[in-house]
């Protein structure tokens, strides 16, 4: 019977970005925002990724993370047109985005 002392790890699998003509992936896309969304990030199409990081761009300029709980977003008058509501977790945030993305 061998005895292997080395600990087995995981291995990292490679993402090889898309090739040159390549369709983007679901994540790469750039989508149309919808008119309150394009409030926030802008009217031009931009990847999912993209939107999400100018929204938190967004959220900390005018300091909209609740003082106690980080994780839960304080929505000012132009975020609550997105979200429909007054505050969100950073969980939810994303579901809400994705109704304001075509």
């Amino acid at each position: 019977m061998p005895t292997d002392t080395k600990p087995k790890t995981a291995r990292a699998k490679k993402v090889s970005p898309p090739k040159a003509g390549a369709a983007p992936n679901a994540l790469q896309k750039p989508l149309k925002p919808s008119s309150e969304l394009a409030v926030v990030v802008g009217a031009e199409p931009l990847p999912r990724g993209e939107v999400v990081s100018k929204v938190w761009t967004y959220i900390k300029k005018n300091n909209l993370q609740n003082p106690d709980n980080k994780r839960e977003i304080v929505a000012d008058e132009a975020l609550k047109k997105v979200f429909g509501k007054d505050r969100v977790t950073m969980f939810e945030m994303n579901k809400h985005l994705a109704n304001h993305l075509k």
